[in-house]
């Protein structure tokens, strides 16, 4: 891919909406790959430790995230990077969530 992507998070989630699962990937290069989580209120994150670094930037909603055994709350505005092959997820969903994801390199 050598062209920019441009696309607007409310138009990211409607389409994840449509396509009923809580991960939708819209970039993959060599380098990266990003996508938007999203979790409901109450729901179970179910997520395995990848291969990747990764962060996280927390669009909307409230949490707990727990990883390598720490738990913090996590609110719009926050930022969380997780190294790769680390235990972790979100917890304690109080509102729904929706995450921007970013791997690096590209998720596999």
């Amino acid at each position: 891919m050598n062209a920019p992507v441009r696309r607007a998070i409310e138009d990211l989630a409607r389409e994840r909406d449509r396509s009923a699962r809580p991960y939708l990937e819209f970039l993959r290069v060599p380098s990266m790959s990003a996508g938007i989580y999203e979790l409901a209120a109450g729901a179970e994150d179910n997520q395995r430790p990848h291969e990747q670094d990764e962060i996280y930037y927390v669009v909307s909603g409230r949490a707990r995230f727990k990883a390598a055994g720490e738990s913090s709350s996590v609110k719009p505005g926050s930022v969380l990077f997780v190294p790769a092959r680390v235990e972790h997820r979100f917890e304690r969903i109080e509102e729904d969530l929706r995450v921007l994801v970013v791997f690096a390199p590209e998720e596999t």
